[in-house]
């Protein structure tokens, strides 16, 4: 069981996140006396959790321009992979390296079985072995604990909500959804507009807040399984200054894969502690120190 309780805290937010979604059905069915908008909005966002969770390694691959690599070019790299996924009894994953100075790791791919764990060029530079080791067993507990699944399914339901949210807003302006000619049939257009603003932001906040107790997660499982928590934290430490210097753009591509990263890839002015992926870095390597201090 872990101590901070985060799969209680994923298992609530998820559930908070489908409940935003079917209240929107729900409440659009209400107004419109035509409750298979619920049912409609559920199977959209099943049909887009589908589609991500299919295609995440693929997408998150393509965003970073990432290849693949043998062991002759990351002997090291490939090292310490076979090492820990020999460790947790899980097959070997593709490897792959992404041509960028912006020290990051990630890991991807539906199940352990079609997995994929990248480093930038930047990473393998600036962390030592023992570092990387605690990095790689961060990224491997990702898959081990299927958080692809999980924020594929995050993603995918609050890209439904704002999706929803922009018919709404359209709605709202221009009368709603055709309830009749009598005015009092037809729903609120303010309220409609209230639900178009507020519903996509309270998506996003959840779906922030699933990916930063994921990211909590996997450093502890990983230190379990590298048996090394310390080793995480300098690294954590590294990333925190190597990011400052090498940050990456917030394009739309990869603000979407930015949430499996380790540590977030943009400058902190870029994104608000709200609307963040990651837990703040000092936190992190408090827990991580706290670990150490008890014995993994």
């Amino acid at each position: 069981m872990h101590q901070h309780f985060n799969g209680l805290k994923t298992t609530l937010l998820l559930g908070g996140i489908f409940g935003l979604l079917l209240a929107i059905g729900g409440a659009i069915g209400g107004a419109t006396g035509n409750m298979s908008y619920l049912w409609i909005f559920a199977l959209v966002g099943l049909g887009m959790t589908a589609y991500g969770y299919w295609n995440s390694d693929k997408i998150a691959i393509k965003a970073m321009r990432a290849y693949p690599v043998t062991e002759q070019q990351q002997p090291a790299m490939y090292r310490i992979v076979r090492e820990l996924s020999a460790k947790a009894g899980q097959p070997m994953p593709t490897l792959f390296v992404s041509p960028t100075q912006a020290p990051n790791a990630f890991a991807t791919g539906r199940n352990p079985q079609h997995a994929a764990v990248c480093c930038t060029e930047g990473i393998l530079t600036l962390l030592d072995e023992r570092e990387l080791r605690g990095v790689l067993g961060h990224e491997l507990m990702h898959v081990y604990n299927r958080d692809i699944l999980t924020s594929s399914v995050a993603a995918a339901v609050a890209g439904v909500i704002t999706s929803v949210a922009q018919m709404l807003m359209w709605a709202g302006m221009f009368g709603g959804f055709g309830g009749g000619n009598n005015d009092d049939d037809r729903p609120n257009p303010l309220a409609l507009l209230a639900i178009a603003l507020l519903a996509p932001i309270a998506a996003s906040v959840i779906q922030m807040a699933i990916s930063r107790t994921r990211e909590y997660d996997a450093d502890e499982d990983g230190s379990k399984l590298t048996g090394d928590p310390l080793a995480l934290a300098s690294a954590l430490n590294k990333l925190e200054n190597g990011v400052s210097a090498y940050p990456l753009q917030p394009t739309p591509q990869l603000q979407n894969a930015s949430h499996l990263m380790i540590a977030n890839p943009f400058r902190g002015q870029d994104v608000s502690k709200l609307f963040s992926t990651h837990p703040p870095t000092a936190d992190r390597i408090a827990r991580l120190n706290e670990m150490a201090r008890g014995g993994v």
